[in-house]
């Protein structure tokens, strides 16, 4: 049974930083690519930022989140992170991390497992 684990979501004022982390089971995690979503109220949910499967790898952000959020991974954990600095309260959204079996991907509908969402909540 595939598990992802997000934790790190709490109340942060404008400006300031958060990590949060995903951590996996139940698959092969050096093998997935690891993706992060983010759905604010009365929005739909949205990429954020993905990563290919090996530690290191190459990454792809959002353009609304470049040079602000950083995705990276440690394989040896099964854990992703996303390091959020510089946070607006446009940020304020449950977050969610994602499992991606088939291939790299910044679309939602092709990331099979799922974890239950971390709230973030960007206070001005």
């Amino acid at each position: 049974q595939v598990q992802l684990v997000e934790s790190g979501g709490r109340l942060v004022q404008a400006g300031g930083s958060l990590r949060l982390s995903c951590t996996a089971s139940g698959l092969t995690f050096s093998s997935v690519t690891m993706g992060w979503f983010r759905q604010a109220p009365g929005k739909e949910r949205e990429f954020v930022a993905a990563i290919t499967c090996w530690s290191g790898g190459s990454t792809y952000n959002a353009d609304s989140v470049k040079d602000r959020f950083t995705i990276f991974r440690d394989n040896a954990k099964n854990t992703v992170y996303l390091q959020m600095n510089s946070l607006k309260t446009k940020n304020t959204a449950v977050y969610y991390c994602a499992a991606s079996t088939l291939h790299w991907s910044t679309q939602d509908y092709e990331y099979n497992y799922w974890g239950q969402g971390t709230q973030v909540t960007v206070s001005s």
